[in-house]
């Protein structure tokens, strides 16, 4: 059995528990974050769970190895297995009917599409990573801009249609959220362990956060639109599927995925950072498990702890308890009961380079 790599289980712990103060963090009266910092979770633990996801994609189906023949076969099938169960879990998790915006039937509509391109090398994933950046964003925006009479036809005509809705309108647009896990597969194929990769994702990291948001303030702060399309196109908020939002969310993603790569692999503090951030590592290795656990707690414990949280007790509770009992569950089981579902129903078990996922 390969050895996970822990940099990678602990950022998706990271974007897991940053899921949890999206949805049930103190919002305060006015709707602002309490404390001010929980505004690091708009937007961006979603799409670290996004890149993470074609990272994973990535890591499964070959590694460094781009497969080809009968592994490039295996690698489709197993991918879409997996998005077949990610879309039943989802299903039934928006069935609880809670107020969160249940992430999984877009990822795994995501997931096929982006299961097209692992055949492909790293290099030209990346190119196309940046295409789907621009291109993604904009088709959206044109497509759901107001006609004439303020109304916008085509989103009308899309909510209709339920698969249609997970690839343009939802809140989660698949033809968005593709360039996040386009990046993810090409990050996936790269050596992970390598300093010298873990630098460069550092630094590309860094540069496309100041591009993504530093960009947007400076054209919020310099651009008058004249259209609502204009004003869409040069937004860098969250959630607001732009290209410079995609930018700095994928910059976050990189930098911090290369400093927990770091801390995780070079030997001075590599142990000593494994053990501190084991339950991290240990939510992150049942992200699916916990992730959907929470959303089964929020059902029962009502959706006013999402709409009116009147302190950040009940967020404490979910992380803590998370946490531990992920960790416990590592030790004594071993795999998640969701992630050993979907390594039971995964198609095939051609694994020949790269880690377990």
């Amino acid at each position: 059995m390969n050895q996970r790599i822990v940099g990678v289980d602990i950022a998706r712990g990271l974007a897991v528990i940053g899921m949890f103060v999206a949805h049930l963090g103190n919002s305060g009266p006015d709707g602002s974050h309490s404390p001010s910092w929980f505004v690091v979770a708009d937007g961006r633990p979603s799409a670290t769970f996004a890149i993470l996801a074609g990272l994973s994609i990535a890591l499964f189906t070959g590694g460094r190895m781009v497969p080809r023949g009968p592994a490039l076969t295996h690698g489709w099938l197993r991918v879409a297995t997996r998005a077949g169960v990610v879309l039943v879990v989802g299903l039934l998790l928006e069935a609880l009917g809670t107020p969160v915006a249940v992430i999984l039937p877009s990822y795994a509509v995501t997931f096929l599409l982006v299961a097209l391109f692992i055949g492909l090398r790293p290099w030209l994933v990346g190119v196309l990573a940046v295409v789907a950046a621009v291109v993604g964003p904009t088709l959206l925006a044109v497509l759901l801009s107001p006609g004439a009479d303020g109304s916008a036809p085509v989103e009308s005509e899309v909510h209709e249609n339920y698969l249609l809705d997970l690839v343009l309108t939802g809140y989660y647009p698949a033809l968005v959220w593709i360039a996040y896990m386009l990046l993810g597969l090409c990050v996936g194929r790269l050596d992970l362990r390598s300093p010298r990769v873990q630098g460069l994702l550092g630094l590309t990291g860094v540069g496309l956060a100041l591009v993504g948001y530093g960009g947007g303030t400076y054209l919020r702060g310099t651009v008058v639109p004249d259209s609502e399309l204009t004003a869409q196109l040069i937004r860098s908020d969250p959630h607001s599927d732009a290209t410079l939002e995609l930018v700095g969310n994928a910059g976050v993603t990189l930098a911090v995925l290369a400093v927990l790569l770091a801390v995780t692999t070079l030997p001075p503090v590599a142990r000593g950072a494994r053990l501190l951030l084991q339950p991290l590592a240990a939510t992150g290795a049942m992200a699916l498990t916990a992730y959907s656990v929470h959303i089964v707690v929020i059902a029962i414990l009502g959706n006013d702890v999402v709409w009116f949280p009147e302190s950040n007790a009940v967020l404490a509770w979910f992380v803590v308890v998370t946490l531990v009992a992920c960790t416990l569950w590592m030790r004594l089981v071993g795999r998640g009961p969701l992630e050993w579902l979907m390594r039971r129903v995964t198609v095939g078990s051609y694994r020949p380079v790269g880690a377990a996922v």
